[in-house]
Parts: structure tokens; C-alpha cells; sequence
């Protein structure tokens, strides 16, 4: 029996934000540690302090706000926001002088 496609309004992307000061070297490995803890836990890079990760439902997010938490900088500000696929998809990004809608995504089917 094939496992039901989630629909675009339980599928939820988290966004990692932060604002980590790099003045000292110790805060500059902190910030990286940090970055790379993201990368580590499956986090794709959006901009420089912004990273993302999609995922099957806000209970599947639970975890993480809990292991982002434990893995915080001494410093710094992190915020995490979470919205659903559809509302993602709506991004409108620019780039230079030239406006860029989101390319439509295709639904992920997550075990």
C-alpha cells in the first residue's frame, strides 16, 4: 500500500537566523561551529546567517528547536522560524537588478 504525499500545508521549512559576533577569534570559531553544526544536521546555507531545512510536519521540528538550543554561541541572537511549504514557495527573491520568483518545487515524499 503506497504511503499517502504529504500536501504543501503539513510540510514545513524552518528557518535558522542569527547574528553571531566575529570580532574575537573565539567568537569567530564559535559563529562557525555554529554554521557548521547546522550544515551537519542536514541545514542548507540560503544566505550567509540564514539557513533552512524542510521538514514532514511541525512535530518533526520539535527536536531540532531543542538541539539548535543546546548548540547556541555563548553570544548572539538566533531566531527560528517555521512556515509551511506553501507559504515558502510565495519567496520572492531579488538578485542584482532583476526580480526572481522562486522556481515552483515539487512536492517531497519523506519516509
Amino acid at each position: 500500500m503506497a504511503t499517502p504525499a504529504l500536501n504543501r500545508y503539513e510540510l514545513m521549512w524552518m528557518l535558522v537566523l542569527f547574528d553571531l559576533p566575529v570580532v574575537e577569534k573565539a567568537e569567530r570559531k564559535a559563529a562557525t561551529d555554529f554554521r557548521n553544526f547546522l550544515l551537519d544536521n542536514g541545514f542548507a546555507m540560503v544566505q550567509y546567517s540564514i539557513y533552512t531545512k524542510l521538514f514532514s510536519g511541525k512535530d518533526a521540528c520539535e527536536k531540532y528547536y531543542k538541539l539548535i538550543q543546546n548548540n547556541l554561541p555563548d553570544d548572539g541572537k538566533v531566531d527560528i522560524i517555521t512556515i509551511t511549504d506553501r507559504q515558502y514557495e510565495n519567496i520572492i527573491s531579488f538578485k542584482a537588478t532583476k526580480k526572481v520568483k522562486k522556481k515552483e518545487s515539487q512536492q517531497l515524499l519523506l519516509f
